[in-house]
């Protein structure tokens, strides 16, 4: 079993979404990452996951070029994650999009892309 780092409620604003109004007005999006890895046994950073590079990553991608599906949002957060952090056995990614355009009461919209380094 691997040890786990936690970055959660990342908020940020980005334009992710189907519609013209989604890609024009934006909206709040938050990712929550838990990454797997060995800890190193040195006090070293270079040993674990820079968890403020992690955050700098994600909120890259969040605000950056729209998307269609939050589900390429998360699947690109993971995937540049697991390719800048070596250290990494496995990654997961949730994005939120509370305010997705639903005409329904509801509370939260969530998907969730996991990769894993194969051995």
């Amino acid at each position: 079993m691997a040890d786990r780092i936690e970055l959660t409620g990342l908020e940020a604003t980005g334009y992710h979404g189907v519609f013209d109004f989604e890609k024009r007005e934006g909206q709040r999006f938050i990712a929550d990452i838990t990454c797997w890895l060995n800890f190193p046994r040195e006090d070293k950073l270079a040993g674990t996951v820079h968890y403020g590079e992690l955050a700098e990553l994600a909120h890259a991608v969040l605000t950056g070029p729209p998307a269609d599906l939050i589900e390429t949002v998360a699947s690109t957060i993971a995937e540049r994650a697991m390719e800048t952090f070596p250290q990494l056995h496995a990654i997961e990614v949730r994005i939120h999009k509370p305010e997705a355009p639903i005409d329904l009461p509801f509370r939260d919209v969530a998907v969730v892309a996991r990769r894993s380094r194969r051995k």
